[in-house]
Order: structure tokens, then C-alpha cells, then sequence
């Protein structure tokens, strides 16, 4: 009998699968979306954030694995900000051309027609990606993506026995959805690397956080824009 994985529609499955795929349908949905007076694109993030937010909450009960028992303990806690700053350091200077797939995607520029700064969208976007998005993404690419590689039964995976194959698959896939190819192999490795090492999602998770928190305020302090 072929133990290659096979895709079920199991409760669990849904609950790490429709919060990313509807997120990146509603990201989809901005870009297509045309810029004029009476719409702005740009605030379908904010709308993404509700959203996607809510479906997390709905889902929670499913998330065992960001249960209380298994919150990390202050050295894991601390070891998570540290990789999630270090993955920030190397971010930012992995931009090269070479370092890039496809056409460079474009950025969120919360600016208005004056070239001020628009608050609320700043607001919206830090919080997505800061607390929404480090959520959602570490329990569809590491949670769900990583062990249902190694086993259709990815809830029975324990993420310290995931196998090589999984690791790298997983995160091609994960570079793949990023325009920076070489910047997202480097952070879905070292996310991939805390959930192995201490067998707790809430590690990634924070690491994640960390990154893109503190990457939206160097962003906002500095205008590099173009990595947001």
C-alpha cells in the first residue's frame, strides 16, 4: 500500500488550510482591484486582517498544538526573538536582484497623494502582519504543510521526528510564495528549525512575529517601503 501523501478534506486539515487560502484570495483580490477617488485597494488588507482573524478565533478549539500546555517556557521564549531578529537582519540585505524570483511584487505604500503618511493603513498592515499573519502562516507552512508531508496523519508527526524531505519541501514551497527567494529559505528554515528543536509551534510562531513586527517599524522609520 503507497504511503505517499494524500490531500483529506479532515476538520483539521480545513482549519490550517482555508484561514492562508482565503487570506491569499482577498490579497489577490487588492491587487485586481482597480486605484480610484471612491475605492482604495489598499484597505482590503484591513478587511483580510478581520477576516482571517475571525476564522482563526472560529477555529481555535482545532489549534492543540497553540494550547496552554504547550506555550514556550522564557529561555524558548527568549531563543524565538532572537532568531526572529537575526531572520530580520538577514531580510533586509538579502535583496539583491539575484536573490529574487519573478517581478518584484508590488509594495504596500500607506501614502497619501501628498506623500503623507496614512496612520490607519500603517496600523492595519503592522497588525496583520505582526500578530494575524505569524499565526496563520506558521500553522498552514510548519504545522500543517511540514507534517502532512511526512505522513497524511499530520496531527500524529511530531515535529522533532520530521524527516529531511519535509524540511525542504515544505520551505521551497514556503520560498516560493515569496519574491525574495533567498530571504525565505533562510526564514522558513529557522522557523522550521525552532518548532524541531523544541516541539512547540508557539516558537515559530513568535520568531515569526518578531520578524515581521519589527521589520513593519524599520519599514515605517526608514520608507524602504518596498519590503512591505
Amino acid at each position: 500500500m503507497s504511503n505517499a501523501p494524500t490531500f483529506g478534506l479532515s476538520s483539521a486539515a480545513l482549519a490550517r488550510c482555508l484561514p492562508f487560502a482565503v487570506f491569499m484570495l482577498l490579497l489577490g483580490l487588492r491587487g485586481a482591484l482597480p486605484v480610484s477617488e471612491s475605492l482604495d485597494p489598499r484597505w482590503v488588507y484591513g478587511l483580510s486582517v478581520f477576516v482571517v482573524g475571525g476564522m482563526l478565533a472560529w477555529y481555535w478549539r482545532e489549534y492543540g498544538e497553540l494550547a496552554r500546555q504547550n506555550l514556550p517556557s522564557a529561555r524558548e521564549a527568549l531563543l524565538s526573538v532572537a532568531v526572529g531578529l537575526a531572520v530580520f537582519g538577514l531580510w533586509i540585505h538579502l535583496d539583491a536582484a539575484w536573490m529574487q524570483i519573478g517581478e518584484p511584487t508590488a509594495s504596500f505604500l500607506p501614502l497619501d497623494l501628498q506623500g503623507q503618511k496614512i496612520w490607519p493603513l500603517i496600523a492595519l498592515r503592522w497588525v496583520g502582519a505582526a500578530l494575524i499573519v505569524p499565526v496563520m502562516e506558521e500553522l498552514f507552512w510548519r504545522s500543517f504543510l511540514m507534517r502532512w508531508i511526512a505522513s497524511p496523519q499530520f496531527q500524529t508527526v511530531d515535529p522533532r521526528a520530521v524527516g529531511l524531505k519535509a524540511i525542504v519541501l515544505s520551505t521551497f514551497v514556503f520560498m516560493l510564495a515569496h519574491t525574495l527567494w533567498l530571504a525565505a529559505i533562510v526564514a522558513g528554515l529557522a522557523y522550521a528549525w525552532l518548532y524541531m528543536r523544541t516541539g512547540k509551534l508557539w516558537t515559530a510562531v513568535i520568531a515569526h512575529a518578531v520578524t515581521n513586527g519589527v521589520l513593519g517599524i524599520w519599514v515605517v522609520i526608514t520608507g524602504q517601503w518596498q519590503f512591505w
